[in-house]
Formats: C-alpha cells, sequence, structure tokens
C-alpha cells in the first residue's frame, strides 16, 4: 500500500495543480496574442493528458488494494468511508471528460470558450483530492459514528467529508500539489536553459509554474504551521515522535534538529532551547513526552522524526530560494542567468516530491500502530496475505516500474519531436478540424497549426477539406 500510494500521489499533485498552471498559460496566450504561451499550454495539455493515464492506472489498483489488503478496515467502516470515495469517483470521471474536450478543443472551438473547458479540469481536481483527503483526516481524527455492542451505529457520512480537521489537511495538501507541479515543469526548462536553450519559450515556459511554486512555497510552512496546531491534544505521540521527545521536560522543550531516539535515549541531535515549545505549543509548556504513552501505542520514533524534519528542511530550503530570486529580481539582478541558481531548480522538482512523501510518511508512520487513530489498530484491519504478500509485491514493484518507464519513454518522445520543430503530434483517431465559428484567425489564436505561406483564403479551404 505504501508502494502504491507513494507512486500515485506523484501523479495526484499534478492533477491537483496541472490544469490551474495550463489555464494562466493559455490565458495569457488569448490575452497577449501571445503564439509561445499557446503553444506551451497546447503542449502541458497533452503531458497532462499522459499523465493522467497513467493515474488511471494506479488508481484503479489503489481501489482494488483498499478491500483487498484492508478487509478489516472497509468491512467496519465501509458504510462510513462510502460517501467520499464515491464523490472521489465522479469527480474522476468529470475531469476526464473535460480533458477529452480541452485535447480535442483546438481550432475547433472559440477561443475563449476552450479556454474554459480548463476550469472544470481544474475544480474536479480539487475535488477529488479533498474527498480522499477526508479520509484520511477521519483516519486521523474519526468522527460521524457511533460504536454500539461492537456495532457501527448512527452513521453521519456528511460529517465525515466535512470533518473539521479535513480543511487544514487539504490546504496542507493543496499546496503541497503546487509545489510539486510548479518546481517539477520548471525544472525541465531549467535543464533546457542550462543545456543552453534561453529562448523566450524556456524563460516563459519556467516562469509560469515557477510563480505558482514560489506562491506555495512561501505559504507552506505557515499552512504546515497551522495543520499542527492541537497536535499535543489529537495524537500526543505523533508529536512526542515528531520533535523527539522521550520524556516531557520539566521546562519549555527544545528543538532537536536531527538525532535518533536508540535504547530510550536521544543521541545525536542538535538542540536549540525553548525553540520547541514555542513552534510546537505556540507557548512556552513543554512537549508531552513518549513516557505518558503505553509502549503498545508508541509509534516508530525514529522514522517519524526523520521524515518530519527531512519535510521541513527540503520546504525551508526551497523558500529561501524563491525568496532569494524575487528579492534579487526586485534588486534588478537575474537569477536565471546564475547557472547555480538553474543547477538547483533543476532538483528543485525532485527535491518537492521528496518533502511531500516525507511529509505523508511522518503523516502515516506517526499514526501507527493505529489505522484509525485511538479506534481500530493496523493490524486489526489488515487482511493475512502472508503466503503470497510477497508475489502480489513483487508484482506491483513490476507494475509501477513499468508504468514509470513507459511515461518516461512517451514524455522524452513527445519533448524530443517538439524540440525537432514538430508543431503538432499526430492524433491518429482525432476528428478533422472543421472551419470554427470565428474564421481562421480565430484558429490560429488557438494553436491550430498550418503550412508557411497560405493566406486566409487557403487556409479556410484547408479547413473545409
Amino acid at each position: 500500500m505504501a508502494l502504491s500510494l507513494g507512486w500515485h500521489i506523484i501523479l495526484a499533485c499534478f492533477g491537483v495543480a496541472f490544469p490551474a498552471i495550463i489555464f494562466v498559460m493559455h490565458l495569457r496566450g488569448i490575452r497577449r496574442n501571445d503564439q509561445t504561451a499557446l503553444d506551451l499550454a497546447k503542449r502541458w495539455g497533452k503531458v497532462s493528458a499522459v499523465l493522467f493515464a497513467i493515474g488511471a492506472v494506479s488508481g484503479t489498483v489503489l481501489s482494488f488494494e483498499m478491500g483487498l489488503l484492508w478487509p478489516g478496515l472497509m468491512g467496519t467502516y465501509g458504510d462510513v468511508l462510502g460517501l467520499p470515495f464515491a464523490f472521489e469517483g465522479l469527480a474522476f470521471f468529470l475531469e476526464a471528460i473535460f480533458l477529452g474536450i480541452y485535447l480535442y478543443g483546438w481550432g475547433r472551438m472559440p477561443p475563449r470558450l476552450h479556454l474554459l473547458m480548463v476550469v472544470p479540469m481544474a475544480i474536479t481536481g480539487v475535488i477529488g483530492t479533498y474527498c480522499v483527503l477526508a479520509v484520511n483526516a477521519w483516519m486521523n481524527v474519526p468522527t460521524g459514528f457511533d460504536i454500539v455492542d461492537g456495532q457501527v451505529v448512527d452513521i453521519q457520512p456528511w460529517a465525515v467529508l466535512f470533518n473539521a480537521h479535513t480543511f487544514m489537511q487539504f490546504a496542507h495538501m493543496w499546496v503541497a500539489a503546487y509545489m510539486v507541479a510548479g518546481f517539477s515543469i520548471a525544472a525541465v526548462y531549467a535543464v533546457g536553459m542550462l543545456r543552453g536553450r534561453r529562448d523566450r519559450h524556456h524563460r516563459l515556459g519556467f516562469m509560469v509554474p515557477f510563480a505558482f511554486a514560489t506562491v506555495a512555497a512561501l505559504a507552506q510552512p505557515f499552512v504546515g504551521h497551522l495543520l499542527g496546531d492541537g497536535l499535543d491534544e489529537r495524537q500526543s505521540s505523533k508529536l512526542a515522535a515528531f520533535e523527539l521527545a522521550e520524556t516531557t521536560d520539566d521546562g519549555p522543550s527544545p528543538l532537536r534538529i536531527g538525532g535518533v531516539l536508540i535504547e530510550g535515549e536521544v543521541k545525536g541531535a542538535i538542540e536549540i532551547p525553548y525553540l520547541g515549545s514555542i513552534i510546537s505549543m505556540s507557548s512556552l509548556e513543554p512537549v508531552p513526552g513518549l513516557d505518558q504513552i503505553p509502549d503498545e501505542d508508541e509509534p516508530p520514533v525514529n522514522i517519524t522524526h526523520l521524515a518530519f524534519q527531512t519535510m521541513i528542511g527540503i520546504g525551508l530550503l526551497l523558500m529561501a530560494a524563491v525568496a532569494l530570486y524575487w528579492f534579487l529580481r526586485w534588486r534588478r539582478r537575474d537569477l536565471l542567468d546564475n547557472r547555480w541558481f538553474l543547477r538547483l531548480m533543476a532538483v528543485s522538482g525532485v527535491l518537492a516530491i521528496l518533502a511531500m512523501e516525507a511529509g505523508w510518511i511522518a503523516t502515516e508512520v506517526g499514526r501507527q500502530p493505529w489505522i484509525v487513530y485511538g479506534v481500530m489498530r493496523t493490524s486489526d484491519a489488515a487482511a493475512d496475505h502472508s503466503a503470497a504478500l510477497w508475489g502480489v509485491y513483487g508484482g506491483s514493484v513490476l507494475l509501477y516500474g513499468g508504468m514509470t518507464a513507459g511515461a518516461v519513454i512517451v514524455l522524452r518522445s513527445m519533448a524530443r519531436r517538439w524540440r525537432a520543430g514538430a508543431a503538432d503530434l499526430p492524433s491518429p483517431y482525432g476528428p478533422q478540424s472543421p472551419l470554427a465559428a470565428d474564421g481562421p484567425a480565430e484558429i490560429r489564436e488557438c494553436g491550430d497549426e498550418r503550412e508557411p505561406g497560405k493566406g486566409d483564403e487557403a487556409a479556410a479551404k484547408e479547413d473545409a477539406r
């Protein structure tokens, strides 16, 4: 399940953030009659389709795994979780429909109507993610049901969907999605500029997603802090693991950077006095230690602590990088001429993905041994597939490895043909382009490619054919 979720969540980030980035680029192209922006929007739409296609496969695998691997959870709480999963499925299908319309709408729809097809893609991507986050928030703070004589009764599906904790957890993931997508797309063009491609195409392709990533990177530490507020009351064991607090201090707790817990003793940590309490508790109260948690309820401390600090460290690095860029740009110095900055941006997408994955490890491992905190243990939810588990896992590794290789091959092939001058990639089963209602000029504004040298009359005849 960890492999499946860790792989799928990367694609989910693009499903959430990519449509908004495409919308801004497409809007710029229409408003400014900017053909470079329109070309980028058109290409990004096709990249989005590839990512959506493989995301559909991994999402389908996850839906089967929920029932096969966790019968204790779904058999007991399936009625509680049914509504969010149903809405997530509907959102997924709607996103697929409008993605198809957008892909085949180039040159076949009035430009502004065509642009609006991106809006439902963005909205449904957000709705689907919110529904999944609602389930995870419920696992952290269960609500919307009662247990009478061991039976789940008085189910309130809407209470699960609109759990108060969902909004901040969704906000944290939503911002993370823009960091992953924004930095990953910008990284592609940073690599191109490092290889000498410093034309307007690459600069614009870098700047738009980088602007999205900038806002997300600057906002994320504050969103994360708000999400962690009250964690000492909701999941004190997770907070103790985050802060590597083996015992409850007599006074304000220090911030421990790095370090591990070995035989009940913290080793190798750098301690900054008072800062642990100030950040975690928003006061000078000590962080509750693991000494207040029964041994059987303690999470894997070192994994949780190191994953949490990896997320924080990478997030602060990316925040500092974007802040430095815009500060120096305000001082009329362009860091896009600096190779060291471009090298950092070339790996920024990978760094953002690592930070997101580390955050999810901290969230999920830190909740252990509970799958539904305080209500159901993970061991009670999991199926007994010990005889065949390694075979299934091996098959999953092959599946995800094959999809990764396929995606890389397809995307690199597309990029290679675009660099070679291919104005448009063929769609073997796409409909023929009729004459658009607004005339040939409008078709060209949407990026419909024609042979050079043809006038409007010849273009109209070509459309009629």
